[in-house]
């Protein structure tokens, strides 16, 4: 299975088949932030990673432009990871209060994954790309043997979980409105909550606060 897992990350690495993202992946790679000029950007898909066996996965929309696309992993190095990880920190659910890079001995009770594998302009991917992209968040929900919970941050990491259902059970996407804090059971058995994005925007505008969310991840890891 492991030997497996890292073979289908470098599939997902490999791809170049949205000309749109492997264009602005590559450009944000190589003008970079001011403040992290002197980093060796990742610049390629971002594939998922934590534990496997776990019951339990985190979704998300896409690579930030300065965190996952500069540090190659998910959920690492931007304002969003470190609002995330604190909060996973005080569920008990990672083994440090901060994702700052691939090396940086970071251990998550789940595994964590973004629907799209490359950062989009303006953290808008189109349909287009959102289909295309679906075959790769596929392939790793289908190595994730144990998987019983599902965490989508955002509607559309909520969604694209939805999109993945469909091919196995007959499902309506209505049946299943994405709301905070909510959770449906599915055809597969596999149950899925949703939870807004922890960006600065929905921080700083209290729409999800520290407490909110820790006390909704200690409920979920209740479950598993």
């Amino acid at each position: 299975m492991e030997q497996t897992i890292l073979e289908n990350r470098d599939k997902i690495i490999s791809c170049t088949d949205c000309s749109r993202l492997v264009s602005f992946r590559t450009e944000i790679a190589k003008r970079k932030r001011k403040s992290f000029m002197d980093w060796d950007y990742w610049g390629k898909p971002v594939p998922g990673y934590g534990d496997p066996s776990s019951k339990l996965m985190i979704l998300g929309l896409a690579p930030a432009a300065h965190g996952g696309n500069r540090t190659g992993r998910v959920f690492t190095g931007d304002k969003s990871a470190d609002f995330l990880f604190r909060c996973l920190f005080a569920a008990g659910m990672s083994n440090q209060a901060d994702s700052e890079s691939r090396d940086d001995g970071l251990e998550l009770d789940g595994f964590m994954t973004v629907a799209v594998k490359c950062v989009p302009p303006g953290d808008k991917p189109t349909a287009e790309e959102r289909n295309m992209c679906a075959k790769h968040l596929a392939s790793e929900i289908n190595l994730l043997p144990n998987l019983q919970i599902v965490l989508g941050l955002g509607k559309i990491g909520f969604e694209s979980f939805l999109h993945y259902t469909r091919n196995y059970h007959t499902i309506k996407m209505k049946d299943y409105p994405f709301k905070h804090g909510v959770g449906y059971k599915l055809p597969s058995g596999v149950n899925l909550y949703g939870s807004y994005h922890p960006s600065p925007r929905n921080v700083n505008t209290k729409r999800i606060t520290f407490d909110m969310m820790v006390t909704f991840l200690k409920k979920l890891k209740n479950e598993i």
